[in-house]
């Protein structure tokens, strides 16, 4: 049975990845910090609910050690992210950029994967075929940069989600570590703004935690195969 843990689960693309994991026979738990929300999510879908802060550490090392308890972990998907726009809902241009709004942004996407991916290595390793999937963004992609979305604070968290995930990927040539764009789904995140559903666009999520020992490893992609960096 593959174990896998999915953050920020309790809706969007990680509701329904967790929804096709866990039909596809995994053993799913479902990361929320909610747990009303979130334990209510699981409940719906046959998963487990863990309470998952991804800013926290406290949070992450308990969710460690609730999984610990019932064995190891197979799968990470590291699916937890915010945009932050301004309070009127506008997107955040680089005039109105702040370092606040730059670190509010990096604690979710990119120092929440660090931690959590940190925290769970141990119980990845013992695996015998360890997959982390990172939820990342066709606007991480610099040979793309310039391309219509005007903000600075999220493409640039998930161009540091592409380097990590190449890095963790070298670090560990047995696990297989790959970045994925699901495409413009609408979603909280984007105020429901985007042209994809979420089914589609958790196919390549999806597909990617569930790749084998002979999967690619250290990739971009979204469902039509490999993306420019």
């Amino acid at each position: 049975m593959t174990t896998t843990l999915i953050t920020g689960a309790n809706k969007g693309l990680g509701h329904e990845t967790a929804r096709r994991l866990t039909a596809a026979g995994h053993t799913v738990y479902l990361g929320a910090r909610n747990i009303e929300r979130g334990a209510a999510a699981a409940a719906e879908l046959g998963a487990r609910f863990v309470q998952l802060d991804v800013t926290d550490d406290a949070s992450v090392a308990a969710a460690v050690a609730t999984i610990e308890a019932d064995g190891d972990l197979d799968v990470l998907v590291n699916n937890a992210g915010i945009e932050v726009r301004s309070p009127g809902g506008d997107i955040i241009g680089a005039a109105e950029l702040t370092a606040d709004v730059m670190r509010e942004v990096f604690e979710t996407n990119v120092f929440g994967l660090v931690r959590v991916t940190h925290a769970f290595l141990p119980l990845l390793e013992r695996s015998a075929a360890p997959v982390v999937v990172n939820v990342s963004s066709s606007l991480a992609s610099l040979a793309q940069a310039g391309k219509g979305y005007p903000g600075v604070a999220y493409p640039t968290s998930k161009t540091a989600v592409n380097m990590l995930t190449v890095q963790f990927a070298k670090a560990f040539p047995r696990m297989r570590i790959n970045a994925v764009e699901p495409g413009y789904t609408a979603t909280d995140l984007n105020r429901h703004e985007g042209t994809q559903t979420v089914e589609q666009g958790a196919e390549i999520i999806v597909r990617m935690a569930q790749l084998g020992p002979d999967g690619p490893t250290g990739g971009y992609f979204d469902a039509a195969g490999p993306l420019s960096w």
